[in-house]
Order: C-alpha cells, then structure tokens, then sequence
C-alpha cells in the first residue's frame, strides 16, 4: 500500500482502499461522494472540517496497511 499525504485527494483515498472510507467518516468527512473530492486535498478538506491533517493522515495510514 502506499503511504497516503496530504497532496492527496480524497478520491485518491477511496481509489487506494475503499475501507478507507469509514476512517473519512469518522472524522466527518463524508464528502467523497462530492466532485470536490476529485479535486480538493485532504489537506484543504481538513482545513474546512477544522481536522488536525497529521492526525488525520496518522489514522488513515494506520488503517491502510491493515
């Protein structure tokens, strides 16, 4: 698996692991059904969800070498 950024998009996540969505929606992010989920990073959907990023992306990457 590879090591997820904060360069990447949110359709990016969900095209790496689809059971990364329940990690997303834990946060409150339930956007990646959105169009902006193509385009807008995880660092600026954290940024509008008021989501640490390093949190963030620390639970996803733990979640993604599961």
């Amino acid at each position: 698996m590879n090591k997820i950024t904060k360069d990447w998009t949110l359709g990016d996540v969900i095209n790496e692991n689809e059971e990364l969505q329940d990690v997303l929606m834990g946060f409150g992010m339930h956007c990646f059904s959105c169009p902006l989920s193509q385009m807008e990073t995880l660092e600026e959907a954290a940024q509008v969800h008021g989501i640490d990023i390093d949190f963030l992306l620390e639970k996803l990457n733990e979640q993604n070498t599961k």
